[in-house]
């Protein structure tokens, strides 16, 4: 029963969308009306405001944080075991991509996972935090540092840890974070694609 409790727990925290509710505070438009239509921070950003896209990339690692460092401080006094400590980790992310506040329509989880790993191990958490920064320095792409990131993720998983109870829950939060970038990769595969700081092509106006 804790188990669950504290399973519960940390997917209501993650279904906080921290897109939506600094947005509001700022008094922009909601994230899922522009742009990518992604609740996330990248997206926030093309309002232009820099302060509520922080906001929201401080939020939404900071949720994957809390909750996976919660669980890891409290639920072992209520007798819960690794297994459902990994389960915690899992069930803040879903709560990011599928928020029960907000119709089950959230974000990618790029900053949420960020904070997760951070929670688990922030060695795991650095070194994947710098093969995002390496791969969007070289290469411009939010996205494919994001996938790669979260492709070497469980690498650093078993290098830091071996087969421990952090292995399956970040395999898993890697998997469905490359699948929510799905539509990226087909850009990318196309040259379609926005690089850092590329704006918009407006179309010419009639000669």
């Amino acid at each position: 029963m804790a188990a669950a409790v504290f399973i519960l727990i940390s997917y209501l925290i993650g279904s906080l969308s921290f897109a939506v509710i600094v947005s509001r505070a700022f008094g922009l438009p909601s994230p899922r009306t522009y742009g990518s239509r992604n609740p996330g921070a990248t997206n926030v950003l093309r309002t232009g405001s820099k302060p509520a896209a922080l906001l929201t990339l401080l939020g939404d690692a900071g949720k994957g944080w809390l909750a996976v460092a919660a669980a890891g401080r409290f639920a072992p006094q209520y007798g819960v075991d690794a297994n459902a400590l990994a389960a915690c980790a899992i069930a803040v992310f879903l709560g990011h991509l599928f928020p029960v506040f907000f119709g089950f329509k959230g974000g990618k989880g790029v900053a949420t996972a960020a904070g997760i790993l951070l929670a688990i191990n922030v060695w795991l958490g650095a070194a994947t935090l710098v093969t995002f920064l390496v791969i969007a320095f070289f290469f411009r792409y939010v996205s494919l540092a994001s996938i790669i990131a979260a492709a070497f993720a469980p690498c650093y998983t078993f290098y830091l840890s071996g087969l421990s109870a952090a292995l399956a829950p970040v395999i898993l939060i890697s998997a469905l974070l490359v699948w929510r970038h799905k539509a990226n990769i087909l850009r990318l595969a196309a040259g379609t694609e926005r690089r850092i700081g590329e704006r918009k092509a407006t179309p010419a106006a009639p000669g």
